[in-house]
């Protein structure tokens, strides 16, 4: 189909009155336009529950598409039982509400990678050096496999998703200990070093001490077919724009902006509402 115009958004981290907002800046038309989200499409928001279902029927109609990110996966174990319900997330209506399994079932059947265009490639997080986009494509059907196939096998996989301690990468690992790895790579990232060991508690800006022999996943030039948009990093406040890489996670549910690029001209557009805060 031939779009009139197509967007990417950043995380919307449950904030439906700035997401309502973007689509009335951007003059959305479900008919006319597609919009492709890069995941975090719920958590610390006002309104979790509106901002799910907003989306999935979206998707459902063609007007939309979505990947996976770390705090819809962290929901869908806690759906499952396999993660505690956090009073910062503001979820529980999800868990609560009458859809909730329509909802989750849907969830977890969304990929970690899309392509909106054949310049482009989308992930939450992002895709390291040491993967070119072939191999993240296929990394990701692995994962999407194991997180859409039945409940029994979501069940075996979720709980060993969980680390506080990075994997070390090698194209030979197998088992659960793979999947956590690729999940990681892209939901979680954000500094790597040229190999690909990742950290992970390091999530402020770009100015601030980074620790020794880590960068930033996009600061390792390496030569990308496609650019990769992503989220995830709020502290990046959207503001990153490299040949290769483009940052998309404004940090509204922080009180900064929720933004959409349009694909056509790399344009940025943004929503002036905020987020309540508690």
């Amino acid at each position: 189909m031939k779009y009139r115009a197509e967007y990417v958004i950043g995380d919307l981290q449950g904030c439906y009155a700035a997401y309502l907002e973007l689509l009335d800046k951007i003059d959305f038309d479900p008919k006319q336009d597609k919009l492709w989200f890069v995941g975090d499409l719920v958590a610390r928001g006002e309104d979790s529950l509106s901002t799910l279902r907003h989306v999935k029927n979206l998707c459902e109609q063609g007007a939309a598409a979505t990947v996976l990110g770390n705090h819809d996966i962290n929901l869908i174990a806690v759906w499952r039982g396999f993660a505690p319900l956090k009073k910062k997330d503001k979820t529980e209506d999800i868990i609560n509400a009458p859809d909730c399994d329509e909802l989750l079932n849907w969830l977890r059947r969304q990929p970690l990678l899309l392509c909106p265009n054949e310049h482009t490639v989308m992930v939450h997080a992002g895709i390291p050096p040491h993967w070119s986009i072939k191999q993240a494509k296929r990394y990701a059907r692995e994962v999407e496999t194991q997180l859409s196939s039945s409940l029994f096998q979501l069940n075996r996989v979720l709980p060993k998703l969980y680390s506080g301690e990075a994997d070390e990468w090698s194209e030979h690992l197998n088992g659960f200990t793979r999947i956590r790895a690729i999940t990681n790579y892209f939901t979680r990232m954000r500094l790597c070093k040229k190999d690909g060991a990742l950290e992970f508690n390091f999530k402020s800006s770009l100015t601030d001490e980074m620790p020794a022999d880590f960068r930033p996943w996009f600061e390792w030039q390496v030569p990308r077919e496609r650019k990769i948009l992503f989220g995830h990093w709020a502290a990046l406040k959207a503001e990153v724009d490299l040949p290769s890489a483009r940052a998309l996670d404004g940090g509204c549910v922080w009180g900064n902006c929720l933004v959409a690029y349009r694909l056509e001209d790399g344009k940025i557009f943004s929503a002036s509402e905020r987020c309540p805060k508690d």
